[in-house]
């Protein structure tokens, strides 16, 4: 068989998975961008609400259908049609960000008056008639970042007061009145983003302690209505944060420096995954589950090494200034390819709509005149979940690992896998698609031989008891790779409790997935994946049946006892059943390895 590329193994499980092992998504927008408005100058915010799409910047003047109209600095069309709205406010500076609540358009930035009235950095717009509301206030600084949610709005910047009343870089106004409200956390630097969740406001930015705590280098989470720190909550950025778009499970952030990095980030701040860009990544947003990131790259890294001045190190693909990740972190291929150095500067998505628009510095898209301002609305329907995205156990992608060297678990679960290494068994990643996989230790016979297994802990999600399972991996195996039985999959033993696992058994190299305690049942593939090509291998125990397919194609089936059930307090492991002697090594290479349960 053909050796299959990481998206086409990918793929191939999704058929039955929807991305193996993360959560359900539905849609991705097209990479070829629809009609709408130019702008003649830089576009630095962009706000949905329902069909309208309000952007801001430095602009003069948009252009429809190669006429000039006069907008100075905001400006409204229908995203439907493109066309451009009588909405048109006028500030006599840039507006730096954009947010909205009800009726309301809320824009800050450097001005000091709209519509010719005195508004100093901040002002409430009326979404449909341009004209200002009560919000008034005069503030020390440059707010440069906008949030709304629990009745309030929110702003992040440079700030040391408001009206005379001191702030530290972070304020709320009541958006009912406009009036100052209580809320005032602190940072000792700047902050660059805000996003509000359900329970709590995240702050981006450069600082490096908010509320005063050092642990909270440069993304923290606050309380909506208190400000209060909130303690679960504890991620750690590598560099400066530079957007920030909340959900529902966690945040996902935009980094500056050291190239640039998109992050999922857990509720409790651990690192989900990570891709890293050769540029900053300036703008995120988030439609349907797929991530979309905009910056100054031109190029996606394919694992999360870079060095000097942000060039990937171990192999790149051309991602100009906007990029697509989907749940686990893996990069997709949408590939718009915009123009320019500073690019991508925000980003907005309209689940209404199945849209994502982008703003910035571009003047073309995809070889298309797309000046500043561009939309990608819905191409297709992707696999979409019948089951709840919790099915979803463990899944590994080995494009990503943490600060100490484990690798992170995409099902959003956190069961992590460390490295367990004997006499020099060592990780070695290798390229593989958009990304990398992980290669194991050659074959090798005797007491000294090399061996590394990846283990997780014992955790109780990863048992099926009676209930359904999936589990499966990418599989690169060559002829001289194959021994008397090599691990895959395991967790578990036949005793204790009961045991499931993927396994290639003998030198010819044909897989089988076994399940059972005491008695372990075994079905066997009829083919060989020992031929030097990526293989997608699946193993199913679905009541009385237990199946193994191979590239989707199912091999065999073997009945099992309707009642059988998996409860182990043994560790989950990948490549062995552990690091002793005698631990059915694997030797060959694995990706995306995952288990679904349910």
């Amino acid at each position: 068989m053909a050796k299959l590329p990481k998206k086409a193994l990918i793929a191939g499980i999704a058929t039955i998975l929807f991305a193996a092992g993360g959560t359900a998504f539905a849609e991705i927008v097209s990479p070829s961008p629809v009609t709408s408005p130019s702008f003649n100058g830089s576009v630095y915010a962009v706000a949905y609400r329902g069909s309208t799409v309000y952007v801001g910047g430095a602009f003069t003047r948009a252009i429809v259908d190669g006429r000039n109209v006069e907008r100075t600095r905001l400006a409204a069309f229908d995203s439907r049609t493109g066309a451009l709205l009588d909405w048109k406010p006028s500030a006599d500076g840039n507006v730096r960000a954009l947010a909205v609540d009800g009726d309301t358009v809320y824009a800050a930035g450097d001005f000091d008056r709209i519509n010719g009235e005195s508004r100093d950095a901040i002002a409430g717009i009326g979404a449909t008639d341009g004209a200002l509301t009560a919000l008034r206030h005069t503030v020390a600084g440059q707010p440069n970042a906008l949030a709304t949610g629990h009745g309030r709005l929110y702003v992040g910047g440079r700030i040391t007061a408001v009206d005379g009343v001191p702030r530290t870089n972070l304020a709320a106004f009541r958006t009912e009145s406009g009036a100052l409200d209580p809320w005032a956390p602190t940072t000792d630097d700047t902050v660059n983003a805000l996003a509000t969740g359900a329970d709590r406001v995240y702050l981006g930015g450069s600082f490096h302690r908010a509320n005063g705590l050092r642990s909270t280098l440069r993304l923290a989470a606050v309380h909506p209505e208190t400000g209060a720190l909130d303690p679960g909550f504890r991620p750690k950025p590598v560099s400066q944060v530079l957007a920030l778009a909340a959900a529902a499970d966690g945040v996902y952030a935009a980094l500056g420096g050291l190239g640039g990095r998109a992050v999922s980030y857990t509720r409790e701040g651990a690192t989900r995954w990570t891709r890293v860009f050769d540029g900053d990544a300036q703008a995120i947003t988030v439609l349907g589950g797929i991530v979309y990131v905009g910056g100054h790259f031109d190029k996606a890294c394919t694992t999360t090494n870079n060095g000097v001045q942000g060039v990937c190190t171990d192999g790149s693909l051309a991602r100009g200034k906007l990029a697509a990740v989907d749940p686990q972190g893996n990069l997709l291929d949408w590939a718009p390819q915009a123009n320019g150095v500073a690019g991508t500067r925000s980003l907005a998505a309209s689940p209404e709509l199945g849209s994502v628009s982008a703003v910035g510095d571009f003047t073309t898209v995809g070889g298309l005149p797309r000046k500043r301002y561009a939309e990608f609305g819905v191409v297709a329907r992707r696999a979409e979940s019948a089951r709840a995205t919790s099915d979803f156990v463990a899944s590994y992608n080995f494009d990503t690992t943490i600060a100490d060297g484990t690798f992170d678990d995409g099902s959003g679960r956190g069961h992590l896998l460390r490295a367990v290494a004997r006499n020099g068994g060592a990780l070695r990643l290798v390229p593989h698609g958009a990304g990398q996989a992980l290669r194991f230790p050659a074959k090798c016979t005797g007491a000294a031989c090399p061996r590394l297994v990846l283990q997780g802990e014992a955790a109780p999600d990863l048992n099926p008891g009676a209930r359904p399972i999936r589990y499966g991996a990418g599989v690169l195996l060559s002829p001289a790779e194959t021994s008397s039985g090599e691990n895959i999959v395991q967790k578990g033993y036949s005793t204790g409790g009961g045991q499931y696992k993927l396994q290639v058994d003998g030198v010819s190299g044909k897989p089988s997935c076994g399940f059972g305690e005491d008695v372990v049942h075994l079905a066997r593939s009829r083919v060989s994946v020992a031929d030097g090509n990526w293989h997608s291998l699946e193993c199913r125990r679905t009541g009385p049946t237990l199946s193994i397919l191979v590239d989707g194609v199912l091999q065999s089936s073997v009945p099992v006892p309707a009642t059988l059930a998996v409860n182990t307090d043994s560790p989950f492991t990948v490549g062995g059943k552990g690091a002793g002697a005698n631990n059915d090594q694997f030797h060959g290479t694995l990706d995306d390895v995952w288990v679904h349960i349910g």
